[in-house]
């Protein structure tokens, strides 16, 4: 198999939009346009679409619940028309903090909310004309004066990607999605997550071989590993201890399912408790190697092995570096070492479905 290089980009502004354009001149595969609760994702992704002409530029992600899923289905055709078919509308459930605290949408149902919106999409961008009987989504509304109603934009196919940590989610991924945005993923723990895609690929009659497997990782070429992991390490805290309420956290429950239960609860605790220098200082330094590409050349390439042979598809890597000058010198150095991976052949590859 051959590893693919992404990048983390927010093409808002002059420097933003040099930045993914460059990433393409450079042959960067994809970008992702993130959103949380500052911008959204979509629209830099049209600003991106039309300076560009090669590198696919998806979502990671669209908040499900945010926008109807007709809403979604007519701002994805748009940008597949406007990109020339590079479009990839990633989704995720987000989280209640953000879902209820700033949009008012109840959290409720993430897993039944996401398979319904999936098939709202699919039906609306292909073409059929709209109608749903979901246990969220009932379209056109009973004992109502709407009708069924097809999109008037030209349909094209788009490719559905969802973010996905549990084991409910991830499963769905497996049976409905053409990719997987990965995050909290550790080589070692690859199964955590590989096995419940698996395993609902299986359910829909699919292979894991049918999904792109992405995962987000961070880089920094270094001499000084112990410093950057430390560096690397500390931001943590910040996911374990707001990345969600008291009781519901999805990174949290996906690191204590990789083993990183205790530490994940020490550093939240700390956290809720004001000591935020303590909780930085409590994130194991395993965290931050395991979560990010650290180290001089050599390192690096070893653990760029490391996902390959765990059946990664592609990375997505933030920016590396203050400037734009910095920045887009290691992407051409992590691009030089992936390319020396690839070369090397298929060691391993995805891993097979077992029989059965």
């Amino acid at each position: 198999m051959t590893l693919r290089l992404g990048i983390w980009a927010m093409p808002i502004d002059a420097r933003g939009l040099d930045y993914v354009r460059e990433a393409e001149r450079l042959g960067v595969e994809s970008a992702w346009v993130p959103e949380a609760w500052s911008h959204d994702a979509l629209t830099p992704i049209a600003a991106a679409a039309a300076l560009t002409e090669r590198i696919r530029l998806g979502s990671a992600i669209v908040q499900i619940g945010t926008r109807s899923p007709a809403l979604l289905s007519m701002t994805a055709l748009t940008l597949q028309r406007i990109s020339g078919g590079r479009f990839v509308l990633g989704l995720g459930t987000s989280g209640p903090q953000v879902m209820e605290g700033l949009h008012g949408v109840p959290f409720d149902r993430p897993v039944t909310r996401t398979r319904e919106t999936v098939e709202i999409v699919r039906m609306a961008t292909g073409g059929h004309r709209v109608e749903y009987d979901g246990e969220i989504h009932r379209l056109p509304l009973p004992d109502g004066e709407g009708r069924a109603l097809r999109i008037g934009a030209e349909a094209a196919h788009v490719p559905i990607y969802l973010a996905s940590l549990g084991p409910a989610n991830l499963r769905l991924t497996g049976a409905v999605a053409d990719g997987w945005i990965g995050n909290s993923f550790f080589c070692e723990t690859a199964d955590v997550f590989l096995d419940e895609i698996r395993a609902g690929a299986r359910s829909a009659g699919r292979s894991l071989q049918d999904i792109e497997l992405t995962v987000t990782v961070g880089v920094e070429f270094t001499d000084d590993v112990e410093a950057a992991a430390r560096r690397h390490s500390a931001g943590f805290a910040f996911t374990f201890g707001a990345m969600g309420s008291p009781t519901t956290n999805f990174y949290n429950n996906a690191f204590a399912r990789q083993g990183w239960g205790d530490d994940v609860a020490a550093v939240r605790d700390l956290w809720l408790a004001g000591d935020r220098e303590a909780a930085r200082a409590r994130v194991p330094l395993e965290i931050g190697r395991g979560q990010n590409l650290i180290g001089p050349p050599d390192e690096i390439r070893r653990r760029l092995r490391q996902y390959r042979d765990c059946g990664i598809d592609s990375l997505r890597v933030g920016p590396v570096g203050d400037t734009l000058d910095e920045q887009l010198d290691a992407l051409g150095q992590l691009m030089d070492l992936i390319d020396d991976v690839n070369a090397e052949g298929d060691n391993a590859g995805a891993p097979a479905d077992p029989p059965g």
